[in-house]
């Protein structure tokens, strides 16, 4: 897997994980002046001031976009409340104070079609998969606490099977309405649950492979 490649600038640094990236053009509809795929370099740190840079990039669902502020400005935090959000038709949404791997992060795509080369990560494979699966499901009875402030959210994909998360979380539909709360809950990662977007074991019929830690 590629390294993340890195840009410097007077005020700010940028970093950017092509393998973590769902292409959701979000940085360039965004700051077309720092971010051009058509321009080389692609990304230009000095082209706005760092605050606005940094606000951006804090909206990069996925992550692969990174900043590191050279001017004394405000590093990125966790946001308050663990959140999934469900994108239709498209990867589980992940904000919060999360660990993968043991490595902690802030923002993560997460497949839940079966179908990505970079699991647990989206790689946009859902599109050219055809994967079909509503952003806005109905509120499942799931409701065991969950929004702790402040709180870590473990992401522990089962070997095989599906995504677990452990610890205090929200999940939202794709604007913003809750569907459930809990502190451990399984995600479909197979694209073939009937109650998506939690795991009811198809993985099993499906013959789903993916080792815990990819």
């Amino acid at each position: 897997m590629a390294k993340p490649r890195s840009y410097s600038g007077t005020d700010i640094d940028i970093s950017f994980d092509m393998s973590r990236c769902i292409h959701s053009r979000n940085c360039f509809l965004s700051l077309p002046q720092v971010f051009d795929p058509a321009r080389k370099p692609w990304v230009d740190p000095d082209a706005v001031p760092a605050e606005e840079v940094a606000a951006m990039i804090r909206t990069c669902p996925s992550g692969a976009l990174q900043f590191t502020r050279k001017d004394g400005g405000a590093e990125e935090r966790p946001a308050g409340i663990n959140r999934v959000r469900i994108q239709e038709n498209g990867p589980l949404e992940l904000t919060g104070d999360l660990r993968l791997n043991g490595e902690g992060h802030t923002r993560l795509t997460l497949c839940r079609c079966g179908a990505s080369k970079n699991k647990p990560f989206c790689d946009s494979a859902h599109k050219e998969a055809g994967f079909a699966a509503t952003g806005m499901p109905p509120a499942s009875d799931k409701d065991s606490g969950g929004n702790e402030i402040g709180a870590v959210l473990e992401i522990r994909p089962v070997p095989n099977g599906p995504l677990g998360l452990v610890g205090p979380m929200e999940v939202t539909d794709a604007t913003g309405g809750r569907i459930a709360r809990g502190e451990k809950l399984f995600f479909c990662r197979c694209g073939h649950s009937a109650n998506k977007p939690f795991c009811d074991g198809s993985h099993k019929a499906a013959g789903f492979s993916a080792p815990a830690e990819e």
